[in-house]
């Protein structure tokens, strides 16, 4: 049986579309133009929203001004309204890696809501006399303008999104800092024998300097505010009607609930990606933070036997298919392998971000790509690190202390009562006798016990300079808005 199929044509010549399609020509071209990864707009729905909201933007700022009918208007802002409460987002058909910069994610855009338009004032799909993906939901706008407008509106949405999954890991592992508060350990710097901490100064650490990513990532955030909207092809705002910018803006901004500004220079605006390369090292920062801190976590719940054994991490998984008994810790290790994928698209976006020409930089739909990804990528494993990894972790309290009583880095503390030379002899002698430093010195009678004891007093030589939420300075992360 033949599927139903519709007629439409474009300067190239014509095709059959799906009648149950309420994309056009244009999409289909770009669905056989670019078969590459699999992955279609409609994977990122923040993406086909924000897409969304722009046409709708530009739509009623169109009425305002008298170049669109009020009628067609409101049939295209009913549509973008259909989109926005997630109908539609199946016929966002185009693969995300495409040519054209953005051009066919335009096209799908208008045609879907131009048919759908259609469908709303009761006429049939394809009929583009009455409302024209172009002419009418494409009025006063171009690709160089919708594209970077809606990615940036998308890209505040998954960032918000992201700070608020950061902030739960943060949370996490402050909550951690003060479980573990009074568990004493052995510091190490070089992976050798440094100097006693406790394992909450440690986690409480983790949490501080993930609560430092969620500022750093509000601030990348703000720079998307900045948009170019009315610029149209090049930044002349050619074929827009005066006042259409700052019209459109102002819409936006109302339906968005963010502060977006019109671009002071929207030649400039129009090819610049520099807050996309901020973004990314921003995103790169966090993994690369993220992935040391997986590292620690895997060091320190080694063994159980012959490693450091300080933690026990929740036993997801069995870990071996010929070792018996055997638990790896698969979290931590999947959160690292997260992080060489932002890494590894930082260096794309880096490129792309370079290969702009002149008055367009055409590489945008890899950079969306990527950033896309590094963002949903690193918030899922954000989330997953918190809730079945970081939660679960207890720690081997007697285990980290006798660890800490028979350190030679517990000489450390004798610096100033001994002196640096006087120390070192001592922490060679204790590590070749294997007998402890404290027999030591009393065997040499360098101090008497109880001047031994108060220095050498495990808690005296730790300073608990971490608020509970692990925040130094009475600092915490910033608000998510």
């Amino acid at each position: 049986m033949s599927i139903p199929s519709r007629i439409e044509q474009d300067f190239l010549g014509e095709m059959a579309i799906p009648e149950s399609c309420y994309y056009g020509i244009q999409t289909l071209r770009a669905v056989d133009n670019f078969q590459i990864t699999g992955i279609t707009i409609s994977s990122t729905p923040e993406m086909v929203c924000a897409l969304a909201s722009v046409k709708k933007a530009a739509c009623l700022a169109n009425c305002d001004l008298g170049v669109l009918p009020r009628d067609i208007a409101q049939a295209i802002a009913h549509a973008c309204d259909d989109i926005l409460a997630g109908r539609l987002h199946d016929q966002f058909v185009v693969d995300i890696i495409q040519g054209g910069a953005g051009t066919s994610t335009n096209m799908n855009a208008n045609e879907v809501i131009a048919n759908r338009a259609l469908e709303i004032v009761g006429r049939q799909k394809g009929d583009y006399r009455t409302i024209h993906p172009n002419n009418h939901v494409n009025c006063s706008q171009s690709t160089n303008d919708v594209y970077p407008t809606a990615f940036r509106l998308a890209l505040f949405t998954m960032l918000t999104k992201l700070a608020g999954q950061a902030r739960h890991l943060h949370e996490v592992f402050a909550e951690k800092g003060a479980e573990f508060a009074d568990v004493i350990k052995m510091g190490r710097t070089q992976l050798q024998d440094a100097v006693p901490m406790t394992l909450g100064q440690e986690f409480a650490a983790y949490a501080t300097t993930i609560g430092e990513d969620i500022d750093r990532l509000l601030e990348a955030r703000n720079l998307l505010r900045e948009i170019n909207l009315g610029a149209t092809a090049i930044g002349t705002a050619i074929n827009t009607p005066r006042g259409y910018a700052h019209a459109a803006v102002q819409h936006l901004q109302k339906l968005t609930g963010i502060d977006f500004v019109l671009s002071p220079n929207l030649i400039e605006a129009t090819w610049d990606t520099g807050a996309y390369v901020q973004i990314s090292g921003v995103l790169k920062r966090y993994a690369i933070k993220l992935s040391k801190i997986c590292n620690d976590l895997r060091l320190l719940s080694s063994g159980p036997r012959a490693g450091l054994n300080e933690i026990n991490l929740p036993k997801m998984q069995p870990g071996s298919s010929i070792m018996p008994g055997k638990v790896n810790p698969v979290i931590p290790e999947m959160v690292n392998q997260v992080a060489y994928l932002v890494v590894g698209a930082d260096v794309t976006i880096s490129m792309a971000s370079e290969n702009g020409q002149l008055e367009l930089n055409v590489m945008e739909p890899v950079i969306a790509h990527c950033l896309f990804t590094s963002i949903d990528r690193i918030g899922r494993a954000s989330l997953s690190l918190a809730d079945k990894c970081v939660a679960g972790i207890t720690a081997n309290r007697e285990h980290c202390r006798r660890m800490v009583e028979n350190s030679i880095g517990i000489v450390t503390a004798l610096n100033p009562v001994l002196g640096y030379e006087t120390s070192c002899r001592i922490a060679k002698q204790a590590l070749q006798s294997r007998r402890s430093v404290y027999d030591l010195i009393l065997e040499e009678k360098l101090m008497n016990k109880d001047e031994l004891d108060r220095a050498l007093s495990i808690e005296n030589m730790i300073h608990q300079n971490v608020s509970p939420t692990g925040a130094y300075l009475g600092l915490e992360p910033a608000t998510i808005i």
